[in-house]
């Protein structure tokens, strides 16, 4: 079976510029290279696809519908190119970890907690990401993500980390306004909702025994951190997930211990094919430790 010979770096990088700039010229200059070597590049590289990637009309250089299909796949290519280099050359003889995590983990649960991690993995270089939604790790170079919703992730493994916990809170000044001592009397304040979870209100009154006609009503976001910044300004009371309003000031007040039971939970998940790999087994270890540690607490 034959080889298809693979582009040159150089190639795909003459062939980014030119199709950037519509000029060969200004490609060039870019590069610090000659017209001609631009050229005599991407007419090697025209005759290693089998296509045509520019049109050449008078004096300009257009784009074919194959050149432009093309060039999606070369920047996609180069900036994994890119990027992959920086992370090599930040980490040096580290072990890279690169993780995606839930924004809202990251910043109010994970990252208080990473001078543990680093100061008993010194050998470990992490690379966080945020990410909302679940993805293909086949798709992504992840080695692993933290991931809040169902166990569930085809093609991956889990391991449990913690439940959701939700509880209502509002800003001290609201609290003494409306005179918010108990469960019922949030009746009175405006419900600031996520979008992600449109029935916390309803559920969080409903498993209180509670009534409202009014629970899917109230400004809507899309993430606990602007919640959270929507409480401190007073616009009325939330349910935020209980490690992020812990260590808080006097500022924002929990209107009720109770919380909102949910079946969903956070879960730190990697491929099958990752799951020896040393760094991941070390965060995975040091996640269960946290974890356990917090329970307790």
């Amino acid at each position: 079976m034959s080889s298809i010979r693979l582009p040159a770096t150089g190639a795909l990088i003459a062939f980014e510029a030119a199709a950037r700039h519509l000029s060969f010229r200004l490609a060039a200059d870019e590069l610090h290279l000659t017209p001609s070597a631009i050229s005599q590049q991407i007419r090697v590289l025209e005759q290693q696809v089998g296509v045509s990637l520019f049109a050449r009309v008078r004096q300009r250089v257009l784009l074919t519908s194959a050149g432009e299909r093309y060039l999606l796949e070369v920047r996609r290519i180069l900036q994994d190119l890119r990027e992959v280099t920086y992370q090599t050359l930040a980490s040096g003889d580290k072990e890279q970890l690169n993780l995606a995590v839930v924004p809202t983990f990251a910043v109010k649960w994970l990252i208080p907690r990473l001078p543990d991690f680093v100061a008993r993995h010194p050998d470990v270089h992490l690379n966080i990401v945020s990410r909302n939604a679940p993805f293909d790790f086949a798709r992504e170079a992840f080695d692993a993500a933290i991931h809040y919703g169902e166990a569930i992730w085809p093609g991956a493994r889990l391991a449990f980390l913690m439940a959701e916990e939700m509880t209502p809170v509002c800003s001290r000044t609201l609290r003494e306004s409306l005179d918010i001592r108990m469960p019922a009397d949030l009746l009175r304040a405006p419900l600031l909702q996520q979008f992600t979870r449109p029935s916390a209100w309803s559920d969080w009154f409903a498993h209180q025994g509670i009534e409202s006609a009014h629970a899917f009503e109230g400004p809507r976001f899309d993430s606990f951190n602007m919640i959270l910044e929507a409480v401190r300004a007073g616009m009325g009371a939330a349910l935020l997930p209980r490690f992020m309003v812990e260590e808080e000031g006097g500022q924002i007040v929990r209107i009720s211990e109770a919380c909102l039971p949910s079946t969903r939970g956070y879960h730190l998940v990697w491929p099958e094919a990752r799951g020896e790999i040393a760094a991941v087994r070390k965060l995975s270890a040091w996640l269960q430790l946290q974890t356990a540690v917090q329970m307790v607490d």
